[in-house]
């Protein structure tokens, strides 16, 4: 497999203990000289669904990104620590016998819909040139601005004192244990993270994901899905050989007459056989015109 005729997208079930760095490291080592990304970090406690881009799809971090993703969180009532998860120094011990689940849900409420959120001191966030944690790490606390995401739901799933658990569905740069810390605040008694699990980054699924165990130079080219799986979620166009051409050149196209075509959105552009060509999008220019946001080195299949 050559990075310039492969791309493709491979779902690993993140064990807990393993940064996600670690888990591209293995699948790295399997397809040298092939270029491996992942869409998406998972803390070393957190498990579940991490995007593996392979090749030519590592240009599509930022689409797969943008897919909406699901957790399963548990937390701890009553603590407080300096990564806002079980890992951490504990900072604050505190009573949280007197807090009920109706307290907890109608509390949860407040954190779904656009949000402010301030993301955790241990956290990937640059300041200054720096991440976080690096900060952190070295006692240093810094501010970090809030920013504003998105939370479609938050539902209690579990309820066994000083813990519950949540399923949480939520838009990109989400900081669950931010979740967490908030509520603890809000309820007067602290709450940390004490387990994490992402179920599902779009269409991507948990139930679908591969162990890392199960992987070797034969099972891995198997197991990767196409580069189209990836963005499955936009709307295609279908080109001919010419016209995927003139986009390989940077040219824009014109759009059949009649076509209709929101501009400024993205499309997955496909050639005959449906496979991904790139991303394009129809322009708000008259007339109107097909111009590529990311097109693909070559052929996209690893198979």
């Amino acid at each position: 497999m050559t990075e310039s005729k492969s791309a493709g997208v491979l779902t690993i079930a993140k064990p807990t203990g393993m940064t996600s760095r670690d888990a591209v490291n293995v699948v790295q080592r399997l397809l040298r000289p092939v270029k491996v990304g992942h869409a998406g970090t998972l803390d070393p406690l957190a498990t579940g669904v991490l995007v593996i881009c392979i090749g030519g799809a590592t240009r599509l971090v930022p689409w797969i990104q943008d897919g909406r993703k699901r957790y399963l969180a548990t937390f701890r009532l009553g603590l407080t620590s300096d990564t806002d998860d079980i890992t951490g120094k504990i900072t604050a011990t505190n009573d949280a016998s007197a807090i009920t689940r109706s307290a907890v849900e109608e509390t949860l409420a407040g954190f779904v819909g656009r949000i402010e959120q301030v993301p955790p001191q241990f956290s990937a966030v640059h300041v200054q040139g720096q991440r976080a944690y690096d900060l952190a790490r070295r006692g240093e606390t810094v501010e970090l601005a809030a920013k504003t995401i998105e939370v479609d739901s938050i539902t209690l799933t579990a309820w066994n004192p000083p813990d519950f658990t949540v399923e949480i569905l939520c838009g990109s740069g989400t900081y669950v244990r931010s979740i967490g810390r908030d509520l603890g605040s809000s309820l007067g008694c602290g709450a940390l993270m004490t387990a994490l699990e992402r179920t599902a980054v779009g269409k991507f699924q948990l139930g679908d994901s591969v162990e890392l165990s199960s992987l070797n130079r034969e099972t891995v080219a198997a197991q990767t899905r196409p580069a189209i799986d990836a963005v499955s979620h936009l709307p295609r166009v279908e080109f001919s050989s010419a016209d995927i051409l003139s986009l390989r050149q940077g040219k824009r196209l014109p759009l059949t007459p009649g076509t209709n075509v929101i501009a400024n959105q993205d499309y997955a552009a496909v050639d005959e056989s449906g496979e991904l060509i790139g991303i394009i999008t129809g322009t708000d220019e008259s007339p109107p015109r097909w111009m590529s946001q990311m097109i693909l080195p070559f052929a996209t299949s690893t198979r």
